[in-house]
């Protein structure tokens, strides 16, 4: 019997080298609003989910990205439609590096983040 878990990941860290940058992008990136938390070893921007319980976590933290584009890429969830995404991404400082990609429940495109880091930005099928 192979391991089956309801989700393989189960949070995800994003290196960056500016907190308040970080900030600025992803919240205008993805709409939400990211909360600093200092109870940890390191100061940690918290991308709050709808419930808590049952849903995988993002977090930022300050630490060395992998060289430009190189490291794994991580998809995300943003307000609006792609197009609005890819036009916030731009103006928040990232790059948009790919036109939606069709996948059978949505559709997605491959940016950068200020840091060079890899994300998708995941539009699901209405």
């Amino acid at each position: 019997m192979a391991y089956e878990p309801k989700d393989f990941l189960v949070w995800g860290e994003l290196p960056v080298t500016d907190m308040d940058r970080a900030c600025a992008f992803y919240e205008t990136a993805t709409g939400a609003k990211l909360e600093l938390v200092t109870d940890g070893p390191n100061p940690m921007l918290l991308f709050r989910l709808k419930d808590r319980a049952n849903g995988v976590a993002l977090s930022i933290y300050p630490g060395t990205p992998a060289p430009d584009g190189v490291g794994p890429t991580l998809h995300l969830a943003a307000e609006g439609t792609l197009a609005d995404v890819m036009t916030r991404v731009t103006s928040a400082g990232g790059e948009v590096i790919s036109e939606p990609v069709p996948l059978p429940g949505g559709r997605f495109f491959y940016a950068k983040d200020p840091d060079g880091n890899s994300v998708g930005f995941y539009e699901a099928t209405a």
